[in-house]
């Protein structure tokens, strides 16, 4: 099969690109260092003709209120160029819980732009992750000040990136669900008990205070975890720290 990962120079992308040339298919990376920009929609006309399955990993450059007019032009864009290409599944990858945080500008972006993929012309699927363990050092950064680290008791259930590769990958390559299908850590940890893990594990010596009001999470007020009918990626959090 052929696919074209949009964003396949990321951190995700460049892994699902990997996995499935490794499994025998022709999978080519696309991004604005490729000469694909989802905005202008230069390049992607080219990018997607005669693919397969098409694998959208692009991502807002902002968190803000800025991310919902990213998407819906994107996306827009994306899927007139794959309905032109023939492209017969079209991935996107999302985030557990999305719909049920309307505090954050990002994660109704990202609501937004399932919506559009479920409503367009082509085949679909969702893959929706838990928070990335590789976004631990961005999420004690946010609140840091000092020798201390501000944290919310939030639980959070952590995926590596390289399993939320492997899920994408997987799904790519398989029928269109025509749904979502829910990915997450084998884990729950309160976030600010995860803070002072990820610190003690790399010897630094800041301390985490708890702290409901303090960075992104605190405003949320839905579920973020994943349900009973989620897949559990096998990477924990201590050995992914190793």
């Amino acid at each position: 099969m052929k696919f074209a990962v949009i964003g396949g120079t990321g951190l995700i992308g460049s892994q699902v690109v990997k996995i499935l040339n490794a499994a025998g298919h022709e999978a080519l990376p696309h991004s604005q260092s490729t000469g694909v920009d989802v905005i202008s929609g230069q390049g992607l006309d080219e990018a997607v003709v005669r693919a397969d399955v098409v694998v959208n990993l692009t991502n807002s450059p902002t968190f803000d209120e800025a991310s919902p007019a990213f998407f819906q032009t994107s996306m827009d864009n994306l899927l007139a160029a794959a309905q032109k290409g023939g492209v017969g599944h079209f991935v996107i990858l999302s985030i557990v819980g999305a719909d049920q945080v309307p505090e954050l500008d990002y994660y109704r972006a990202k609501v937004l732009q399932e919506d559009i993929l479920a409503a367009g012309p082509i085949p679909y699927s969702i893959v929706r992750a838990t928070q990335f363990m590789e976004f631990m050092d961005a999420v004690l950064s946010w609140t840091a000040d000092g020798d201390t680290v501000r944290l919310p008791a939030r639980p959070i259930q952590p995926i590596a990136s390289k399993d939320v590769a492997d899920a994408v990958a997987e799904v790519a390559a398989g029928a269109p669900l025509n749904g979502i299908r829910n990915i997450a850590g084998p884990e729950i940890f309160p976030l600010d008990e995860l803070g002072r893990i990820a610190l003690s594990r790399k010897g630094d010596n800041r301390t985490v205070v708890t702290d409901p009001t303090a960075g992104m999470f605190a405003v949320v007020k839905g579920d973020i975890l994943t349900d009973m009918d989620a897949h559990l990626a096998p990477t924990r959090f201590t050995d992914w720290l190793s």
